[in-house]
């Protein structure tokens, strides 16, 4: 293995682990934004959920390029059936990520229509997602 190789898959999973930490908490604002009555209070909690968003997304793009050069550059999983799989909740986790732009645009606009408790179960999405991903990475079936 090449160094380059070391540090690019060391750079990919501190952008993942940072991306995660992201995809984890922002739904947990919107449990509070669903809940809360006090302008001011949503004010500022609004302003963190965009915050963490743009954050987060800067986070996931090279991530993601990182990945992608992992396994088309590296060769990494190329033509197993685990990393089809990967590939495939991969891309549910950038559509999550996406759904938290929506949501966020509702927040932003006034008009969430969800509750909180809604928001606690979306929130359990990327977790399910994050060990399915693991799984596949260190098992490899």
């Amino acid at each position: 293995m090449t160094n380059s190789y070391l540090w690019i898959k060391t750079f990919h999973i501190v952008l993942i682990t940072s991306w995660f930490a992201g995809l984890f908490y922002l739904p947990r604002i919107f449990v509070n934004l669903a809940d809360e009555k006090n302008v001011d209070t949503y004010a500022r909690l609004l302003g963190m959920a965009n915050r963490l968003f743009r954050f987060m997304t800067i986070l996931a793009v090279p991530a993601i390029l990182l990945g992608l050069i992992l396994w088309l550059y590296f060769g990494i999983g190329a033509g197993d059936v685990w990393m089809h799989a990967k590939l495939f909740f991969v891309l549910l986790i950038i559509g999550y990520h996406h759904a938290c732009f929506g949501l966020l645009k509702k927040f932003r606009a006034g008009v969430n229509t969800k509750s909180g408790i809604w928001y606690r179960w979306f929130n359990e999405v990327p977790v399910i997602l994050l060990v399915i991903v693991v799984a596949l990475v260190l098992f490899k079936p």
